[in-house]
């Protein structure tokens, strides 16, 4: 938009006097409205999660190190 044209309204009020405060209300709400809806972050797969480390410590014993990779 040039700086010679004047700025065109989204919306008019054809009704009634808004104040300052009801108008930013208004405004508030249809930004809200008109935005877009957050796509949720896929679910990490369970084998992924860090968290089932923390189920049983390692044990130093024979087997102990073919034991680490397998899940609990």
């Amino acid at each position: 938009m040039a700086a010679t044209e004047p700025a065109v309204p989204g919306f008019r009020v054809v009704r009634g006097q808004p104040d300052d405060v009801e108008l930013a209300a208004l405004v508030a709400a249809l930004l809200v409205a008109a935005a877009p809806v957050p796509v949720p972050a896929p679910a990490r797969p369970a084998w992924a999660d860090p968290a089932w480390r923390r189920d049983a410590p390692l044990v130093a014993r024979p087997g102990a190190w073919r034991l680490s990779g397998l899940p609990r």
